[in-house]
Order: C-alpha cells, then sequence, then structure tokens
C-alpha cells in the first residue's frame, strides 16, 4: 500500500474519532454516533469497527478486502452539551456522502465547526434561572418563590460552573451547586418561617436534574448498547444522589 495512501487513511481515522468525540461530548447517544462515523466511513469505501465506551473511543478502519489500514483510541474530555454542533456533524456527514468531500475538506468543516460561538455565558446563567423560576410556578409557587429560585438557580448554576474550572469532581461540583441553590432558596424563608418553603426548595435545583444522561441511557439499553446503559444510569443516580445530599445540607442549615 503507497506511503501517501496510507497516511490518507490514517488522517481520515483521526478525524473520525474527533467527529465521535464531539458527538459523545455534545450530548449525543450511541447509535448516532455509531450511523454518523459509518455513514462518512462508508462514503470513502473504507469498513470501520468502533467501541464506544463512556470514556474513550475506539476505531479500527479495514477496506473491503479486509487489509486492516487504521488502529486508535482517543480518550474523553468532560461532557459540554451543544446540540446545534450534533446537528451540524449530522447534516455535514449527509454532505460528505452525497458531494464527495476529500479528507482536507472534512478537517476545514470540523474546525470551522468548533470555532463557532457558544451563547455567552451570563446569557445562559440568565435564562436558566428563568426556566428554574418558570417551574417553580407550575409547581405552584408564589411570586416570592419564583423570586427566590431565581436567585438560587442563577448561584446554583454559576458554582457548578467555577467548581468545574477549578478541577473539582463532576459529581462534588453537581452537590455544591445543589447545596447553593437550596441554601440561596431558604434564606428569604428562614426569616419568614410562616411562608411555604416547598416549593421553592423542591424547584430551586431542577436545572442540575440529568435529563440528557437519563434519555441516552434508556435508548442506548434499547438499542441494544447494554454497557453504555448501564454506565449512563448509574452516573445518573450518582447525580441525583449528589443532588439529594445538597439537599440535605439546606434542610438541615435551616432546620426546616
Amino acid at each position: 500500500m503507497p506511503t501517501s495512501h496510507r497516511s490518507d487513511y490514517d488522517e481520515l481515522g483521526e478525524l473520525l474519532l474527533d467527529i465521535g468525540v464531539m458527538l459523545m461530548v455534545s450530548g449525543a447517544n450511541t447509535e448516532r454516533i455509531k450511523i454518523t462515523v459509518e455513514r462518512i466511513a462508508n462514503a470513502f469505501a473504507c469498513v470501520p469497527d468502533l467501541l464506544i465506551t463512556n470514556h474513550a473511543l475506539m476505531l479500527t478502519l479495514t477496506y473491503p478486502d479486509s487489509n486492516k489500514v487504521f488502529t486508535s483510541v482517543k480518550w474523553m474530555p468532560g461532557m459540554h452539551l451543544n446540540f446545534n454542533l450534533i446537528s451540524d456533524i449530522s447534516t455535514m456527514s449527509w454532505q460528505i456522502v452525497l458531494e464527495k468531500w476529500s479528507v482536507a475538506r472534512i478537517a476545514e468543516e470540523l474546525k470551522m465547526l468548533n470555532r463557532k460561538p457558544l451563547y455567552p455565558r451570563y446569557l445562559v446563567l440568565l435564562l436558566v434561572a428563568l426556566a428554574g423560576a418558570s417551574f417553580c410556578r407550575l409547581f405552584g409557587g408564589n411570586l416570592t418563590e419564583m423570586l427566590a429560585v431565581f436567585v438560587a438557580s442563577f448561584c446554583g448554576l454559576y458554582v457548578r460552573q467555577e467548581a468545574i474550572k477549578l478541577k473539582f469532581n463532576f459529581y462534588v461540583s453537581i452537590f455544591f451547586a445543589a447545596a447553593t441553590a437550596a441554601l440561596v432558596a431558604g434564606v428569604y424563608f428562614h426569616f419568614h418561617p410562616d411562608e411555604v418553603y416547598s416549593h421553592a426548595f423542591s424547584t430551586s435545583v431542577l436545572f442540575l436534574i440529568p435529563g440528557v444522561p437519563m434519555i441516552h441511557a434508556i435508548s442506548d439499553l434499547m438499542d441494544g448498547h447494554t454497557l453504555n446503559g448501564i454506565v449512563r444510569g448509574v452516573n445518573v443516580m450518582i447525580m441525583a444522589f449528589a443532588i439529594a445530599l445538597g439537599l440535605t445540607v439546606a434542610l438541615v442549615a435551616y432546620k426546616f
């Protein structure tokens, strides 16, 4: 096999691993990652064998004549949900098939997708806080409780972001955020014991509920990716435990 030809497939393999990691980190489920990688690899007349775990991807590319051309492993960074990126990569994979993109063009497109700006941090904080206040209203909370949840959600998410920046354990960061949100939500009610705290307390940590991992755990199990589904399910339970522990801190502190 010519060296340049092997080099092209090495570059393709690395790009496919990058695409798989980007999808996983952005919140795609296992089946979507598998289908997207297979679609792109098949466009280059390669057969991919992809092993997806919670912390790494392993990929082997082979020619139709069964000569192995590429094998590598790529470790997974921390999750950062970005559904726009998942959609963009899915669209790109179909363009690769229909328009016969080169490896170099795929690399350029990935660079452009990586450079797309995310939503500003304080806009995310504001919208998450508004969502928390809205949930409080849906649960029957009054204006005072909604305001308490708004401030609590804002502060809790801010603490979680800062904890992750400081390289705290992922689950510890969730505990810090839950404790902060519950404590902030309870300040007003601590000095006004005649008012109801339950609505603010129960909705102040809803921004931490692991909805995406929970959905993916079920979808992975249904798609036959049993190991990934179990791992995601266990992660969901640990996250729920961290949230409950944070709420317990507030209950003990305020003696509610």
